[in-house]
């Protein structure tokens, strides 16, 4: 069984360093401070949330069925895996926006008084 690398300290959840690599060929050793990759810091369920995604090449819906869970968990789970790698989430839409697009979309206002009132 293939073992993977800690990224976190399991006492203290902070970041792990590698301080020496060896070949197996040769047995050449390198020592020093390397840094882990950004995948080696995230959960085992990130991994694998990442693998699904990226067999399914982003296809929500595919990753819906096979992973059994709703559109809005798999948004939340993209969400946490963009900022676990180290990248800021995109900032959600202000509430105003969202009250004027249900509004456009129930047929309370036609699309050009949502342009308006989106660019007020």
């Amino acid at each position: 069984m293939k073992k993977e690398v800690l990224g976190k300290c399991p006492v203290c959840s902070k970041d792990l360093e590698v301080v020496k690599l060896n070949c197996k060929s040769c047995g050449t050793s390198i020592e020093g401070h390397f840094n882990l990759c950004r995948f080696c810091l995230i959960t085992k369920e990130q991994k694998e949330f990442a693998e699904i995604f990226i067999k399914n090449r982003g296809n929500i819906k595919e990753i819906e069925r096979e992973m059994g869970i709703s559109y809005p968990t798999v948004k939340n789970k993209l969400e946490n895996l963009i900022e676990a790698l180290g990248y800021k989430s995109q900032p959600e839409e202000p509430e105003y926006k969202k009250d004027v697009l249900q509004k456009l979309y129930n047929g309370e206002i036609t699309a050009e008084e949502a342009i308006k009132m989106m660019n007020d």
